[in-house]
């Protein structure tokens, strides 16, 4: 006879998890006893249940894999929902569990309940409370294939403790049988013809890629699709390194803050693919302007994501790795000799701007230049949410996929620097940089605790600008320029909170001296964290105004 929690460490174990993001507490005393006395699982113990639901994130997505995150009860649990929610809305593979009071105790308000399961449900793909320990094999089997199954993304289980705590026999769970749950894999015959055939016929094609075809692992069929009919191809905040950006079919990042070659490639073109995304407003903007003059395919594993929000010509469902091949078979090499000659102007036309100021303050386009030309090939870039976010994706030259790690749909200040742990952690001899401001870094600098215990070689970038930059952008263009709540006061000294956490410290305020710290940044061993004073007078351009079409655009002058 083993206890549950026992049984739940093998269950783990069975299902190739190598590290567990934890925080400890009363309701899972008996699962953090059982993961450290039986088993070879890393137990990573972060600073924050937030910051444990990121970095399974930043090691999910960076590795591929279910990432897992562990905390007790009550606040320990609401502290994962944020890191949970962001999970969801990027479809990323996590497991969640978490510790709860006995269920004897369960709906009493007992000390430290919560219902966990209720607050979770619409942020997960499915959740379980467990009430019987025979059924932990069973549930941990099917939490699993569900994560990381069809369109990935975070399941929770729950563990009373009396459960935890209780004993039975350890049996393997067998064959997994789940009625109502059969993700589609492969794309209708029929449907897949029909594409192929509009592909071949297209004069001006253009391929959107997202996030979609990084989970499916689909990148070389894209990359195919590609080459083989010279298709330009955009991408999604969360599809970037899904195509490599210093090819010359790469457009780059679409969008609300996307470059203008992209946005102006979708209106013009005649046939869009979409690639596992979600059409969501932030690449749509307008939905009656969107793509106007295109019939568009949309290939995706979810069902319900096909028209949700854009008229849809053709649907495919199925598996983007799967279907991309059967497409490939299908579909004949191409030329586009006049609509590359259109894209390639579009691109002269509007190139990134990086703009060298003749005074010495620091221009954010030089310090991505400087990252592109010092950061190592296997590097990963994670960030936080703002400004930040966007001039990294608008000029960091992504060749790889898993190579930028980033909240998309849910736009979450605080995941970079955790997320980073977790990619770190997934992935030990890359090179990991988190990309911030001075305002996520707050949100997440608890997390270089971790580092620092676990001996990370993260490395650290703020930009910062006395403010909350994106606000106080979107404050200049909907409320007349007035600033509320936005420009900060005081901010600490992030060279004596970077020391105090044992980190080389680096800070630079003059352009001429931006090469070499990056540089020294770059190549620093272990720990850094780089501060970069920018002007709060940066904004990200250009940018499509919410509710406006491509015609519309600030700052393209």
């Amino acid at each position: 006879m083993v206890p549950g929690a026992e049984i739940l460490i093998k269950c783990l174990e069975r299902e190739g998890v190598e590290v567990i993001f934890g925080y400890p507490g009363g309701a899972a005393l008996d699962i953090f006893d059982a993961l450290q006395e039986s088993s070879q699982i890393r137990n990573v113990l972060v600073r924050h249940e937030q910051g444990a639901a990121h970095a399974a994130s930043g090691y999910a997505r960076a590795k591929g894999t279910v990432g897992v995150c562990l905390a007790t009860s009550g606040p320990g649990a609401t502290n994962l929902v944020t890191g949970i929610a962001t999970a969801y809305m990027d479809s990323i593979p996590i497991v969640a569990i978490t510790g709860q009071v006995p269920t004897g105790m369960v709906g009493t308000d007992a000390f430290q309940e919560v219902d966990i399961t209720g607050i979770t449900d619409p942020i997960t793909k499915h959740n379980y409370l467990v009430k019987d320990v025979r059924d932990i094999p069973r549930i941990v089997k099917e939490a699993f294939y569900i994560a990381s199954s069809g369109r990935p993304g975070p399941v929770l289980i729950d563990i009373p403790k009396n459960i935890s705590a209780s004993k039975a026999e350890y049996q393997e769970y067998g064959e997994l049988e789940l009625r109502g749950y059969k993700p589609n894999l492969t794309g209708h015959n029929g449907q897949v013809k029909q594409v192929s055939r509009l592909i071949q016929k297209a004069k001006h094609p253009l391929i959107c890629a997202g996030g979609g075809v990084i989970s499916a692992g689909a990148a070389e069929e894209l990359f195919e699709l590609a080459e083989k009919s010279q298709i330009p191809v955009a991408n999604t905040l969360m599809g970037l390194g899904s195509f490599p950006l210093d090819h010359p079919l790469a457009l780059g990042v679409l969008g609300t803050y996307g470059l203008a070659s992209a946005n102006f490639a979708v209106h013009s073109c005649d046939v869009l693919i979409a690639l596992g995304m979600r059409f969501d407003d932030r690449v749509t903007s307008s939905t009656e302007k969107f793509a106007p003059n295109a019939r568009i395919i949309h290939i995706d594993i979810d069902a319900a994501e096909v028209g949700k929000n854009v008229r849809v010509d053709y649907p495919l469902v199925g598996d983007l790795k799967i279907v991309l091949n059967q497409i490939n078979e299908r579909v004949k090499e191409m030329q586009h000799p006049e609509w590359l000659e259109e894209i390639r102007q579009i691109k002269n036309k509007y190139p990134k701007r990086i703009n060298r100021p003749e005074s010495e303050v620091i221009n954010t386009g030089e310090v991505m230049e400087y990252l592109n030309e010092y950061l190592p090939g296997n590097s990963i870039v994670t960030t936080d949410v703002g400004q930040h976010q966007m001039w990294a994706a608008q000029q960091l030259i992504f060749k790889n996929p898993r190579s930028f790690i980033s909240s998309g749909g849910l736009g979450t200040m605080g995941y970079g620097i955790p997320a980073a742990v977790g990619a770190q952690v997934a992935c030990p001899a890359a090179t990991v940089v988190a990309i911030t401001g001075d305002g996520s870094f707050q949100m997440g600098m608890s997390e270089l605790g971790t580092a620092l215990e676990q001996d990370l070689p993260l490395k650290i970038l703020i930009l910062n600008n006395q403010c909350l930059g994106m606000v106080k952008q979107l404050q200049d263009h909907y409320c007349e320029g007035r600033h509320v709540a936005v420009h900060f006061q005081k901010n600490p000294d992030f060279q004596h909170l970077a020391r105090a956490y044992g980190a080389l410290t680096l800070r630079v305020a003059d352009r001429t001296e931006l090469a070499q710290k990056v540089r020294e940044f770059a190549e620093h061993p272990g720990l850094a964290v780089l501060e970069v004073i920018i002007s709060s007078k940066d904004n990200v351009y250009p940018m499509v105004l919410t509710g406006s079409g491509i015609n519309e655009m600030v700052g393209l002058g």
